[in-house]
């Protein structure tokens, strides 16, 4: 008969461990979104204003809460899939792609706000939205949920392809 006070000392590391794999994973995500915001801040204010829109685009004040949500659920996808065993392939792949998808992430914001191009921005956008898929595919085989969290995340980045796309072609 397992000793009741070493599985409860088990239960109370995994506990701690499942805290800080979901404060790490929150915090690579968020750390994302600062790297990137240091590329956005100053060209949001000033370039980005003088561009020619289409009607479609957003007010500039939704886009600050709808990455913090967007973080917030790829933090917490990428902790259900850690959760998982990063000694599993399945996981570490999966976990892999989703740090790609975020390098991706910054290197869009640098691509269309920090280098001031549309045209940039788009060829950035392509491979982030494919690296997003492919997250979600691979999250999916090792959990549903986790790969249900990244839905909005990838309508959203294909919302800023066509808005990306569609700013190209306003500003030539």
């Amino acid at each position: 008969m397992p000793d009741p006070l070493r599985l409860r000392n088990i239960m109370k590391d995994s506990r701690l461990q499942d805290v800080l794999r979901l404060f790490i994973s929150l915090a690579a995500c968020f750390s994302a979104g600062f790297i990137g915001s240091i590329f956005t801040g100053d060209s949001v204010r000033s370039w980005y204003t003088l561009l020619l829109k289409p009607s479609f685009t957003p007010p500039p004040w939704l886009f600050a809460p709808v990455w913090f949500l967007l973080y917030i659920l790829m933090g917490i996808s990428a902790f259900l899939i850690w959760r998982k065993g990063i000694r599993n392939f399945q996981v570490k792949e999966s976990l892999i792609i989703f740090v790609i998808q975020l390098f991706l992430n910054i290197l869009w914001s640098y691509a269309f706000f920090g280098l001031k191009s549309s045209l940039y921005g788009l060829i950035a956008i392509v491979p982030l939205w494919t690296a997003i898929l492919l997250t979600i595919i691979n999250f999916y085989r090792v959990s549903r949920t986790a790969s249900f969290l990244l839905i909005p995340y990838i309508i959203w980045v294909s919302y800023a392809t066509v808005l990306n796309f569609a700013i190209y072609i306003l500003n030539p």
